[in-house]
C-alpha cells in the first residue's frame, strides 16, 4: 500500500520535501511508517521514534492501523511565546 506522507517544519527540513509517497505492506500501523522513514539511512533518522501523528486528519496513536491511500501528516513540536 501507498500513503501519502506530510511533513512540516522542521520535519520538512529534514525530509527535504514537504511531501513523500510511502510504499508499506498490508497490515502497517502508523508506528512501521515512523520506524521505515527513521531506518532509511537519511537525516529523517534523527525523527523521533513517537512523533505527534496525525492520520486523514486525526491525531492518532502510534498503534493505529494505516489503509492504502491514506495521508499521514508527521506533527513537529510547537513553540510559541
Amino acid at each position: 500500500m501507498i500513503v501519502r506522507t506530510l511533513f512540516f517544519a522542521t520535519y520538512r527540513d529534514l525530509a527535504g520535501t514537504d511531501e513523500l509517497a510511502v510504499e508499506l505492506p498490508a497490515g502497517a500501523r502508523v508506528a512501521d511508517l515512523v520506524r521505515q522513514l527513521r531506518a532509511g539511512g537519511t537525516a529523517l533518522s534523527s525523527l523521533p521514534e513517537t512523533p505527534v501523528v496525525a492520520v486523514n486528519m486525526d491525531y492518532a496513536p502510534a498503534a493505529t492501523a494505516l489503509r492504502d491511500g491514506d495521508e499521514v501528516a508527521l506533527i513537529p513540536p510547537v513553540a510559541g511565546g
